[in-house]
């Protein structure tokens, strides 16, 4: 009876852990740890006005800033960018500004006088002006904003109110009316600077702490220029500069800047903008996630643990094991319970990926939660994920050899290399297709040749023997131990009930997982699609623990009804079924793709379609896994708990 009792208290322990994982979590807002090392000026030093790309969130395809012909400098060099940069499509790159510390500008004319525009380019701005694409510039690397008053209705209350403020990223190319096109030809720039603090003997220097532009359209004819590259703006209202695309237009490219002296530290400098307004709906998130696995918890204890009690008492009873026996139950299948399913080394492989999303994903939300891959390294996200997951292929080999070796599989080498081109070359067949099509479009965001062969040489040449590595050692490991012997002969499994179809299994278990972090999923959403800055990986990680906790949980509630319906074909299904979230993942993408975004064209739709399968495709690996492990580690505690003749 004593050890009956112990592995009682194993199986209440395996599912009260999570409670404990979330007491320690401290749920604060993420902290900031600046990514780059402050750049001091002093009066008079360059500021390089740097452009990064074009998009717009209604085609999804970022165009590199010459691909337009806005005035260029004398010689034009693109900065080394790293992979994730690339990726993005980021071509950053100089261009003719010239900007100084402290030095204002009234007016400046660029291209040393009116542009000429040929139809053709005339007809490209003119599209690219009704694609509403947003032009971004860099400045100290920092991202230009563009700032926009925020209106309550009431006039009277807005005026006795400090005005409040909305930035948007980049600053809009132009815009159209009455179906006319009007170009933004000049920027005024207003740049925020913090004054440090110096010995007295020293030269003041100065930091830039916020980029600001007021995109203008002012028509050729009321700028008035002089010989030495200056300007004069009319008094407003004036005319804008309309851009016909059926003919030639003359336009005269200007911009002037401002310097205003700022109370913001260097290191806050990015507040402005990842000013998140809201924050209450992450806590209401939050909340709402928890009381979600509250709930789950409630029916887990409620159900699982006093089933179980009476079952493992019932189930232990010297007497009376015939009346048992004849009763169904999870204790009938215990002789096909480990019985290894159909197509092993595919189950091993997929959760050899699925363990090596994991980590990725843990170990990059948990260092961004730290700070260290703020937007402020810009591409270091991609980049961190894109070579974590690559290194983790060690432990999703090791995992998967080991489950091969249980599942009495003997081809390990043939099962490595399953492991290493199933999912990644899913991922990758898809991304190449897609990147064709982007290609075609001439667009910044299609993937270089040469990163194509370095992202393959990252495959085969560090994941590849990495995977065989951890393959090697997992399938030379003991298998996972067993509690209960298989039979020879497999018994029959009744007729299922219509509640345990696997379509139904996957609808029940996908809804609260899903319900514990949909809110968090616009925001990301927002972030990818409609080029948001997204840092609140405090939160992020919060919610990702209570999705591993939530998924945990509910797989292990299915595997045990499959069980009490004699049905002992657990392996997949519980893979499958777990990750059902993924499925509702792929209902609200369809709805924000329909409800959120402006997308009409059928390259634009393709690249969303294409890329959020993926993310359900990924998304069902991590979460399918995270279950698997989770029924498996219950089913081995829970055999071991009775006594078997």
């Amino acid at each position: 009876p004593g050890t009956r009792v112990s592995k009682m208290a194993v199986v209440m322990e395996l599912l009260t852990w999570p409670w404990f994982l979330l007491l320690f979590i401290h749920a604060a807002d993420c902290f900031y740890v600046p990514g780059v090392a402050p750049i001091n000026f002093n009066e008079g030093s360059d500021v390089e006005i740097k452009a990064v790309k074009l998009t717009s969130s209604r085609t999804q395809l970022p165009y590199e800033y010459y691909s337009l012909p806005f005035c260029q400098p004398d010689k034009i060099t693109y900065k080394a960018e790293n992979l994730g940069e690339v990726l993005r499509g980021d071509r950053i790159v100089n261009t003719p500004f010239n900007v100084q510390m402290l030095k204002m500008k009234m007016c400046e004319v660029l291209c040393k006088g009116p542009a000429t525009l040929k139809v053709e380019q005339s007809k490209l701005i003119a599209e690219r002006i009704r694609e509403e694409y947003y032009v971004h510039l860099i400045a100290d690397n920092l991202p230009v904003a563009t700032r926009l008053e925020v209106f309550s209705g009431a006039e009277e209350d807005d005026k006795k109110k400090p005005k409040e403020y909305q930035f948007e990223h980049g600053y809009r190319l132009g815009y159209t009316n009455n179906q006319k096109f009007y170009l933004h030809n000049h920027l005024s720039f207003v740049l925020y600077y913090h004054k440090e603090e110096v010995d007295v003997d020293e030269k003041p220097t100065f930091r830039v702490v916020r980029f600001e532009v007021l995109p203008q359209s002012i028509k050729l004819e009321d700028l008035k220029t002089d010989d030495k590259g200056g300007c004069s703006m009319p008094e407003p209202p004036f005319p804008a500069q309309e851009i016909d695309p059926t003919k030639e237009n003359k336009v005269l490219f200007s911009y002037s800047v401002h310097w205003e002296e700022s109370d913001i530290k260097w290191a806050s400098r990015w507040d402005t903008y990842l000013t998140m307004s809201d924050v209450q709906i992450h806590w209401f998130s939050i909340i709402n996630s928890v009381v979600v696995v509250f709930f789950l918890s409630g029916i887990l204890s409620m159900i699982i643990i006093r089933t179980l009690r009476k079952d493992i008492a019932n189930y232990n009873k010297e007497d009376d094991i015939e009346d048992t026996m004849e009763e169904s139950g999870w204790k009938l299948v215990h002789g096909d319970v480990f019985r290894p399913p159909q197509y092993p080394m595919i189950l091993s492989s997929v959760l050899g990926s699925g363990i090596q999303l994991f980590c990725m994903v843990l170990i990059v939300i948990f260092v961004a939660m730290l700070g260290m891959l703020s937007p402020s390294s810009r591409g270091a996200l991609m980049t961190t994920s894109c070579f974590l997951f690559v290194f983790m292929g060690v432990f999703g080999g090791y995992f998967a050899g080991r489950l091969y070796r249980t599942l009495k599989g003997h081809r390990w080498k043939k099962g490595a290399f399953c492991t290493t081109v199933l999912y990644p070359g899913v991922v990758f067949a898809v991304c190449f297709v897609l990147n064709c099509f982007i290609w075609g479009e001439h667009s910044s965001g299609a993937v270089p040749f040469s990163t194509m062969v370095a992202l393959l040489c990252m495959w085969f040449g560090i994941s590849l023997p990495l995977i065989y590595l951890g393959y090697y050692f997992g399938f030379r490991k003991k298998p996972y131990d067993n509690p209960v012997r298989t039979n020879q002969i497999p018994r029959q499994i009744p007729e299922q009930r219509w509640y345990m179809n696997k379509f139904v299994g996957i609808l029940m278990a996908g809804i609260l997982p899903f319900g514990a972090m949909f809110i968090e999923l616009f925001f990301i959403f927002s972030a990818i699609w409609e080029n948001q800055f997204y840092y609140l990986f405090g939160f992020l990680f919060l919610v990702f623990v209570i999705l591993v906790v939530s998924c945990s949980q509910i797989s292990i509630v299915m595997v045990y009804f499959q069980l009490c319906a004699e049905d002992y074909r657990w392996w997949w299904r519980t893979f499958v079924v777990s990750g059902g979230s993924a499925f509702y993942v792929l209902i609200y993408a369809i709805f924000y793709f329909v409800n959120k975004l402006d997308i009409v064209e059928f390259i634009p739709s393709l690249l969303y379609f294409g890329y959020t399968a993926l993310m359900v495709l990924s998304f069902w690996l991590l979460t399918g896994t995270i279950g698997f492990y989770a029924a498996y580690v219950f089913i081995r505690k829970i055999y071991a708990a009775v006594k078997i003749d």
